[in-house]
């Protein structure tokens, strides 16, 4: 190693010129790259000298660490920089020195670049892994300002949309009132449809608004006993117009339904039931069958909700419980509540994952996949949780009621009870 330290220090001078030449092609940089090459090459000394590598991973850090002209020169890191010298002192080991002496000092520098260039990949990877999670906290800090930001003025949009909007519907109920269809049918019609326009932007304005407490965690829950198999009646008549005009067939399995109640907010219950069962009549063919059926887990009742639709695609199972997630094309549009494949806000869905989350449940959903001709379908799972009390113990009471083992509305009419298989 002594002869290395002192073959070093003859050709210190030609093996920084040499490699601050291949290092740098530009004639204005050489002299600074040329000084950042006389610390390496000093610690090689040092290194070939003393039998420690000290001082070149000391070099190493400071390179890494640092933006120098090394760096701004090579973008690739440190690593071309190291080969770059060992190859320059190869080269001249090998024209100045006899084979035999030539091998011996070829190895001994190996053995100082293979672990300086094993240090050097060690500290970049860190160094790369550190940048990378700066850089990730940072798109985590920006998303989460641009989602307040969002979900900021969704709240203040949806709370300033109200007040014009009861002016215009009190205004149109007066005109209603003062207009009878009778004498005055086009102006009726069209005062008519200004109703129904309001009341369509009033139930998105209230979503907007649900949306916004959910996102605030302000959702408040008022508990009673509630029977979910009564629940479902109440969505089915209301939905029973929509469904009649698809010709979808609504099919409720009431003996696999729990006839104990549990404690939960009936109207926000209600919402969550609508809102997917709504959304499966949505993109449902016409005529095609949606399905009520349950099972009862350990504290929970799992609700189940199927349909003979179009199905999601796997990309998406999670998606379309995101605000804003309709799929459709944005081109194609439409507002229709129960048109197939009407599009919307892409709220509901969310909606109801917030209500039932609320409540200690969950919602998912399970699907072969999209496919517009094999109708592969989906189900919904909505867990409900089962309380026998209040959540806060202050009310304890357990209801019971029997109730037909199936029951069929068909085109949106109640028809005989099913047989069970």
């Amino acid at each position: 190693m002594a002869d290395l330290a002192q073959w070093l220090q003859q050709h210190n001078q030609y093996i920084i010129e040499a490699a601050a030449a291949e290092l740098s092609s530009a004639e204005a940089l050489r002299p600074a790259v040329q000084m950042s090459l006389v610390s390496f090459c000093g610690a090689l000394d040092a290194a070939a000298e003393l039998h420690s590598t000290t001082l070149v991973h000391a070099v190493l850090i400071n390179w890494v660490t640092t933006r120098g002209v090394l760096n701004d020169t090579l973008q690739s890191g440190v690593l071309p920089v190291i080969t770059t010298i060992k190859r320059v002192i190869w080269d001249k080991i090998r024209d100045t020195l006899p084979p035999a002496d030539a091998l011996d000092l070829l190895v001994a520098t190996d053995t100082i670049f293979t672990d300086a260039m094993s240090y050097a990949a060690k500290l970049e990877s860190d160094a790369l892994l550190s940048s990378a999670q700066r850089s990730l906290k940072e798109a985590h800090g920006t998303l989460e300002r641009l989602d307040k930001s969002k979900a900021d003025f969704i709240a203040v949009a949806a709370h300033e949309l109200k007040t014009p909007l009861t002016l215009i519907e009190g205004y149109n109920n007066m005109l209603r009132s003062e207009i009878k269809e009778p004498d005055f049918p086009r102006a009726a019609l069209m005062l008519n449809g200004v109703a129904s326009g309001t009341t369509r932007l009033r139930e998105i304005v209230e979503d907007m608004i649900d949306v916004s407490m959910i996102d605030m965690q302000l959702l408040n829950l008022h508990y009673q006993p509630v029977w979910i198999y009564r629940m479902i009646d109440i969505v089915a008549f209301d939905l029973s117009a929509a469904m009649q005009q698809r010709r979808i067939k609504f099919v409720v399995n009431r003996s696999e339904i729990t006839d104990k109640p549990t404690y939960a907010d009936s109207e926000r219950l209600y919402q969550v039931f609508h809102k997917v069962i709504s959304n499966a009549i949505k993109y449902t063919p016409d005529g095609g069958n949606i399905t009520i059926t349950s099972r009862d887990l350990p504290g929970f009742t799992d609700l189940q909700i199927k349909d003979t639709g179009i199905g999601i695609a796997p990309e998406n199972l999670t998606h379309i419980f995101e605000k804003f997630s309709s799929k459709g094309d944005v081109a194609l549009h439409s507002s229709g509540k129960v048109k197939f494949k009407g599009g919307g806000p892409g709220l509901g869905l969310a909606i109801a994952k917030g209500i039932i989350e609320a409540h200690g449940g969950s919602i998912w959903a399970e699907s072969a996949g999209y496919d517009e001709k094999a109708l592969e379908g989906s189900i919904f799972h909505i867990m409900i949780p089962m309380r026998s009390a209040l959540p806060d113990d202050r009310m304890s009471a357990l209801f019971t009621t029997k109730t037909p083992a199936a029951t069929v509305i068909a085109n949106g009419q109640n028809t005989e009870p099913v047989k069970e298989t």
